[in-house]
């Protein structure tokens, strides 16, 4: 195996097995200006991987997480259905886990305040962690409280000194993003309370699969057999 080979973002082991190859991509959200026309465009191989250990299908790191996330311009306000499912889990959230006053919310990926704003309405106190200062302005200016920085357990460790341990932590689609997968996970255990909750919000590559099948994939070289979690 090619000492260059990409290591697994969870056990560490070469990456071998190819899962799909969608080919060289520009990143999401990086869109051209008319005076960009003429130059040549970023992109990078869009090759997942999948680890038969682990069974984790990944994306080798190509591009810097503050690269993507510096200046972000996808907004969660933007869709209506998306606050609607924001607002329902919210009621549902806070009823059952009884949050009142004394609690503490806090969203990992909290993009420009869409969830934390209706618990906030609740009387929950809230708080958001977002690496954008692009959305987290728009947060803060509806009154979300927000910290600018990649969430980990640097960060978790300064806010549980702080006395800002959490009962309820959430992460919608923020985990399928994170390079560092163990120190994000490692980071939730330590910033929630013992008697806390995590939900988390993501992708499962199986049900994508599954859903696909009713479409013709053409040429694209996708191992149904290369089965996760």
């Amino acid at each position: 195996m090619s000492q260059s080979a990409p290591a697994c973002r969870h056990c560490g082991a070469p990456l071998s097995r190819v899962f799909c190859d969608l080919r060289a991509t520009p990143p999401s959200n990086s869109f051209l200006r008319a005076t960009d026309l003429a130059k040549g465009e970023v992109t990078y191989p869009l090759t997942t991987y999948v680890r038969d250990v682990c069974t984790l299908v990944q994306l080798p790191e190509h591009s810097s997480a503050e690269a993507i996330f510096d200046d972000y311009v996808y907004f969660s306000s933007f869709s209506d259905t998306w606050l609607a499912h924001a607002r329902d889990y919210c009621t549902m959230i806070v009823e059952r886990l009884r949050l009142g006053p004394e609690s503490l919310a806090i969203e990992i990926a909290s993009n420009d305040g869409y969830l934390l704003q209706y618990l906030q309405a609740d009387g929950i106190p809230i708080l958001g962690v977002d690496p954008s200062h692009t959305v987290a302005e728009a947060a803060q200016k509806k009154g979300v409280p927000t910290i600018v920085d990649f969430f980990g357990a640097r960060l978790a460790d300064k806010l549980v000194r702080e006395g800002r341990q959490a009962d309820l932590i959430i992460g919608n689609n923020v985990l399928a993003h994170v390079p560092d997968v163990n120190d994000f996970v490692g980071g939730l255990a330590r910033l929630l309370k013992p008697s806390g909750v995590i939900t988390m919000e993501f992708p499962h590559v199986v049900r994508l699969v599954e859903g696909m099948r009713k479409f013709q994939f053409g040429t694209l070289d996708v191992d149904l057999h290369a089965h996760a979690v």
